[in-house]
């Protein structure tokens, strides 16, 4: 088990704007964190890895079995009034920014909901805002409701929609975030968790030879 700040999930109100969201400082509690990104890999290239391409150390490994467990599922699914019984879920873990990412977009509607857990250290980095994802209003990055800084253990949950538009400015350098999804039980879902199972497959063959 992990321990994680449910109680500041509970509490944290549902933002609406602009569109439903919540964000939680913190999820990871301080005292945990250090030791968490001490055992996260060192990942060199961009891109997103399937976690189960990934050897974790010991507190990384159990922040993520947390996060995949039913616990943390039933927070979400009250928190939105969603039903999340049956969603398969999707995990991948990001450890490089480029000038390649960041891009305005909406997340596939095969995803349900998307989580993302930031577990960078608050060092300076972010001070130019560059990195800090933002919600938007609008495909402009300007027409932005709330920006999230990557950093102490922060929580950000949204669910999907065509609406669900975010970005962030330009960050070149080492930024860590899990991204776990829940999914539909769409052909399209389907499809993108065979790839998922696929990429993990290649990549552990990868890190073998």
């Amino acid at each position: 088990m992990f321990n994680l700040d449910y109680q500041r999930l509970n509490e944290t109100p549902v933002a609406s704007d602009p569109f439903p969201h919540i964000v939680v400082p913190r999820f990871v509690p301080e005292a945990a964190l250090a030791t968490v990104f001490r055992d996260l890999p060192r990942l060199a290239k961009r891109g997103s890895f399937p976690i189960s391409a990934l050897a974790l150390g010991p507190s990384a490994a159990r922040l993520v079995a947390e996060l995949e467990g039913p616990r943390f599922r039933a927070a979400i699914a009250g928190r939105f009034g969603l039903d999340l019984d049956d969603a398969p879920t999707m995990v991948t873990l990001r450890g490089q920014s480029t000038e390649r990412d960041g891009h305005i977009h909406c997340d596939s509607t095969a995803k349900r909901v998307t989580v993302l857990l930031y577990l960078n250290p608050d060092d300076g980095a972010w001070s130019a805002h560059e990195g800090c994802l933002r919600l938007l209003r609008s495909r402009d990055l300007e027409d932005f409701a709330v920006e999230v800084p990557p950093v102490n253990g922060t929580l950000l949950v949204f669910p999907n929609s065509v609406e669900a538009w975010h970005g962030h400015k330009t960050f070149i350098g080492q930024r860590y975030v899990v991204q776990l999804n829940y999914m539909t039980n769409s052909a399209a879902a389907r499809s993108e968790l065979r790839r998922h199972r696929l990429s993990a497959f290649v990549k552990r063959l990868t890190a073998a030879a």
